[in-house]
């Protein structure tokens, strides 16, 4: 019965490995730009067919889902990913990530963000990012 549903999603960008953050953020080395990130990230928000995003042991009826947003912000060398919707199909977070960092590393851009979420198939989005950087901050319920 829940109406929102908010999660975060922890990259720590550095060539450093983890020490207090290890098992809890993805360390990516390579340099990526937040910017271009968040500005890709504006075609996923709203109402789509989320197939290419979407694990293919998912149980939800319809990968048709609204998301209500997606942001990308960086803070020193940590990025955060925030996706706000009703519901999410399963791994849609971690498959969004691991699509924009191919977009932060220079290799993709908006348009191939859009051209993956027109596809409806997984196989043409951008790899599960590990579980260690999701957290599930919220979830609001009517009343």
């Amino acid at each position: 019965s829940a109406i929102e549903r908010r999660y975060r999603y922890r990259i720590v960008n550095r060539r450093a490995p983890l020490t207090l953050d290890r098992g809890r953020a993805w360390r990516i080395s390579n340099a990526l730009d937040a910017g271009a990130m968040h500005d890709a990230a504006q075609v996923l928000v709203g109402k789509h067919d989320f197939t290419s995003f979407r694990a293919a042991d998912c149980q939800a009826e319809s990968p048709v889902k609204t998301l209500d947003e997606l942001s990308v912000s960086r803070y020193g060398e940590e990025i955060e990913v925030a996706a706000r919707a009703r519901s999410f199909l399963h791994h849609q977070v971690r498959n969004m990530v691991g699509t924009l960092k191919l977009v932060g590393e220079g290799k993709w851009t908006a348009r191939h963000v859009k051209q993956a979420l027109a596809a409806q198939d997984r196989a043409e989005a951008g790899q599960t990012a590990p579980a260690d950087g999701l957290y599930l901050v919220a979830v609001k319920y009517p009343g």
